[in-house]
Order: C-alpha cells, then structure tokens, then sequence
C-alpha cells in the first residue's frame, strides 16, 4: 500500500467518546458488521457476469479450435502454474486482503475479457497485413515481441483501472495494485497455457516430449512470468491510489504500462535471440523474479508500518489501548489474537476484525494525504462507530 510516509497528522485523530474509552480492553474482539455498499455489489455483480460470459466464450473457442481431448488435458495442466501462482498471490495479500469479488473479477477479467482482446486485435492484424499481400519475414518476431505485449499488457491493464477506478476503497496502494494485476495475469494466463498446451498435444500426437518441454517452460520455469509483467502496471496504480488526485492516475498508468510491455518483449524476444534459453533464464529472469520477491516483502514491512503507525493515532484518541494495537498491526500479534479467538470459539470474526482494523488504518492513511478527502472521512467515520458495539461484545472475554 502507500510507501510514503506521510508524517504526524497536523490534527490528531479523532477523539472517541467517554464511553468508548472506559470500555477499551486489551484485546481484541467482535465487529459489528458494516453497511454494505449496494451500489458497489450492484456494479460488481453485473461486471462478475460478464466477465464471466467474456471466459464462457474463450472456453467455446478453444474447445472448438482444440478439440475435447486436448482441452481437457491443456486444461489439467494449466491447473498447476494456475495454482503455483494463487498460493504465491495469496502470500502478497495476507496483511490486508482484498475482497473476494474483486480478486474473481480480476481473474476472469484477464482468462476472458483480455484473451478476447487480443485475439480480435490480433485478427484484425492479421486481415490488414494479407490485404498488404501477406506476412513478411519478420511478421512472427513483430507478433510476438511488438505486437502481443503492447496488445496483451493493455488489455490485462483495463481490467486493473477498472477495479482502479470502481472500487477504489479497496485500491489502497502499490500491493493492492499488485495484488488486483497478479490475478489479472493469472488469468490470462491460465486461458493462454491451455492453448499452447493444446496445440502441443495435437502437434505432438503419440509423442509427449515436445508437451513435456513446453510444460516445463510455461508451466513450472515461468509460471509468474505474467505476473510480473502486468505487476508493474498495478504498482504503479497503487501509486497513484495513495499520491494523486483527479485525473493524476493517467500518468502513472501509462509509467506502469511501459515496464510491462518491455518486460513482455524482453521474454518474447528471448526465444529469437537467445541460444541458450536456459542460461538466459538463469541470468536474467531469475534476478528479476528475486527482485521482485525483494520489493514484495518491503511493500509489506510497509503496510505493516502504516497499520501500526496510523493505529496508535487512534489508540492515542482512546480508540484503541496499546494492547490492542500491539494484537492488530503485528504479524505476531495477530497469530496470539487468532489462537486466542478460535480456543474462544471466535477465529472468523476476529479475522474480520483484524481485516477490518487494516481498513480503518489505510483510510486514515488517505485522509492524512488528503485523497478523496470527503469519501474517505466517511468511511472512517462509519468504521470508527463500528467499534462501539465491538466494545460491548468484549465484556466478559478474557484477556489475551
């Protein structure tokens, strides 16, 4: 989320009512539950839909052009750098998770909307270039390092704006970012693995050893290659959630969309230039997946920072005890305040708690940078009157 420190507020944090105060125990408990945003569920149950029949339709057209058999086989292999990459994006996103609704419109946004995207761009391509006399010797090295990556990583960026632009309340900064763009690519790439294991199990025929060398390439050596490409776009997005205003989003998707590209061309290009693939991939995708893994773990030190930071404004204000922050704003606080709720019969609602507390610390974030300034003082205005009723489900727990 925000990498910017954004100092001391000028004006402390709103002060919790008498009441409150005398009720702050030290620890954790229920959260009442929040208004739901219906215009939010609204929008985001009719862009689920059709995303969802933009991928009804991929699926139609590989099966077609496939087959049934190569399908399904393409399709249980793609289930394997699929899942690989989940468990790695579910690692991202554990100190704030994001909601469940966005993360599958994400991920059905890049399997369906984006593999449509450049499929027809594609097509289009193609009609304009026959109706010039037909591909030159170069076509394939254009497709594959100009034309799909700027093709492809602008439909994949769509999808993030989208989410960007809609549910920017859960668009907090460049995790967020990352997070929303990672299922995006994991997606897309999941609808392009089955077609490129597809045609390698109807090119191949009784023989598996080109499959299995594919397989080893897209599925298990470069399975986060996407990722890391369309990651790029949303960090920058997240950026922009956490430092500009008005139309500032812009510039910086379009700083964001340029390493994608490049980074996608790079590893395209790769199979044109390069001889020794694997000794490419040793010394130049390796380093950049362990810098990218390096630049993770500091944007999450950072959320962690800001949690704990902008948390003990509000315990400052009586909204919290210092107990409290301690159990909410560290990993290792958060592991004894989860033990104690499920020995107390009370894990999940103390995940929604403590989901709810990163809400509350990344909306105070936005107001002390004055973004959405109105919106955001309500939001956590609404967030801070949730903890009353929490206070009085707390009597009669006992302490951590």
């Amino acid at each position: 989320m925000t990498m910017r420190d954004a100092g001391r507020p000028a004006s402390p944090a709103p002060l919790a009512p008498r009441d409150v105060r005398s009720t702050v125990v030290p620890q954790p408990g229920l959260l009442a539950p929040r208004r739901a945003s219906y215009r939010l569920i609204v929008l985001g149950s009719i862009g689920i839909i059709v995303v969802a029949v933009a991928l009804l339709l991929v699926l139609v057209y590989l099966i077609s052009g496939l087959g049934t058999g190569a399908f399904v086989i393409a399709g249980t292999l793609a289930l394997v750098p699929l899942v690989i990459v989940l468990l790695g994006i579910r690692w991202i996103d554990r100190w704030d998770p994001e909601p469940r609704a966005a993360l599958i419109f994400a991920f059905l946004w890049g399997a369906g909307v984006a593999v449509i995207v450049a499929l027809v761009v594609g097509a289009e391509i193609d009609n304009v270039v026959n109706s010039l006399g037909g591909p030159g010797p170069g076509y394939e090295f254009f497709g594959a390092v100009i034309q799909a990556p700027i093709v492809e990583e602008s439909g994949k960026a769509l999808g993030v704006l989208l989410l960007f632009l809609v549910a920017r309340r859960h668009f907090d900064g460049p995790v967020d970012g990352i997070v929303y763009a990672a299922m995006v690519a994991a997606g897309f790439a999941f609808s392009e693995n089955i077609l490129y294991f597809g045609q390698a199990v109807i090119e191949q025929g009784a023989s598996i050893a080109g499959l299995v060398q594919i397989f080893q390439v897209r599925g298990l050596l470069s399975p986060f290659a996407h990722v890391m490409f369309t990651a790029c776009t949303g960090f920058f997005l997240g950026l922009a959630a956490s430092r500009s205003r008005g139309i500032g989003w812009i510039g910086y998707l379009i700083v964001g969309l340029l390493p994608a590209i490049a980074l996608h061309a790079l590893w395209n290009g790769s199979l044109f230039i390069v001889r020794d693939f694997y000794g490419y991939y040793a010394l130049v995708q390796v380093p950049l997946f362990v810098l990218a893994i390096v630049l993770v773990v500091y944007l999450r030190r950072q959320e962690a920072a800001v949690t704990r930071r902008n948390l003990g404004d509000y315990a400052a204000a009586g909204w919290f005890s210092p107990d409290e922050v301690g159990a909410l704003a560290t990993g290792s606080g958060r592991r004894v305040a989860l033990a104690w709720a499920r020995q107390n019969g009370v894990g999940r609602a103390m995940q929604s708690y403590i989901r709810t507390a990163a809400r509350l610390a990344f909306t105070r974030q936005r107001v002390l940078a004055g973004i959405n300034l109105e919106r955001s003082a309500a939001e956590e205005e609404a967030l801070l009157a949730s903890l009353v009723p929490a206070r009085a489900a707390l009597r009669g727990k006992s302490a951590l």
